[in-house]
């Protein structure tokens, strides 16, 4: 019968279960769309794989991996510092409590899919008439990555999305038209921001600095870049540190579409 003591489940073991579960709700909440959901992800991995070799009894392994996760505790306090103060801060807000923050807060079961509301047909048009004159141009669409670390480097702004604003930031005489734009939510909210360039050996030799530095943002978050070669006009589609291949402007306009659905 011990065997089976652990069906023995009493009213504050579920009241346990409950509130880790919200608690590792919350930390995927709080790091959902960074960078650091993949260091989060690694961790609950490594965790897991701690666990089972200390089941099976594979002691070395177990005492290597326990000791990295003892130690890298105070590691993770670095890594996670801007997530470990905006749960502080969420906590410790005088309006946490409210009954209507309370059930936003638990809403996470009626979540439906969001869209990020782009103009994408817009973007393309003007991409198409910019591709024509040879205006050289990277434009990021920012999806659930933040990506104020990029924004940092250039300047904060918050324009309405219009053919006119796009052509005049790439301007060539322009004061903006060094560097990308990011745009969400037909806002265009920095320009000339200055973009990691992606280190890829193949990247390098195939496309120039433009487009590397597409490449480059696309490999470190999940923002996806077009670029407007001023060489030969070619608009190029980058996601996932990857090119996207595409046949027509309207095949361009469904692949962006598409990948701006989360």
């Amino acid at each position: 019968m011990d065997n089976l003591d652990f069906l023995n489940i009493s009213l504050i073991d579920l009241v346990d279960i409950v509130l880790v579960a919200i608690l590792l709700f919350s930390l995927y909440r709080l790091v959902k769309g960074t960078v650091a959901i993949n260091i989060f992800l690694g961790i609950v991995i490594i965790y897991m794989i701690w666990k089972l070799t200390d089941i099976l009894n594979m002691d070395v392994l177990s005492n290597i991996l326990g000791n990295f996760i003892s130690v890298g505790f105070f590691a993770l306090i670095v890594v996670f510092q801007q997530e470990i103060r905006k749960f502080l801060l969420l906590v410790g807000s005088s309006n946490f409590t409210s009954r209507k923050n309370v059930l936003k807060y638990f809403n996470f079961l009626y979540q439906k899919e969001k869209t990020n509301e782009i103009d994408v047909k817009l973007i393309i048009d003007s991409c198409n008439k910019m591709a024509q004159e040879k205006t050289g141009a990277i434009i990021i669409l920012e999806r659930n990555t933040n990506l104020d670390f990029v924004k940092n480097t250039g300047d904060i702004t918050n324009i309405q999305l219009s053919p006119q604003i796009l052509e005049t930031i790439f301007f060539k005489n322009g004061p903006l038209h060094d560097g990308g734009i990011i745009i969400k939510n037909n806002y265009v909210t920095a320009t000339r921001v200055v973009l990691p360039v992606s280190e890829n050996n193949n990247s390098s030799k195939r496309y120039g600095l433009r487009h590397r530095a597409g490449i480059g943002i696309s490999e470190k978050t999940d923002a996806i870049a077009i670029v407007i070669s001023e060489q030969t006009g070619k608009i190029s589609y980058f996601k996932d540190g990857d090119s996207v291949k595409f046949e027509s402007s309207s095949e361009l306009n469904k692949i962006i579409s598409e990948d701006l659905t989360f």
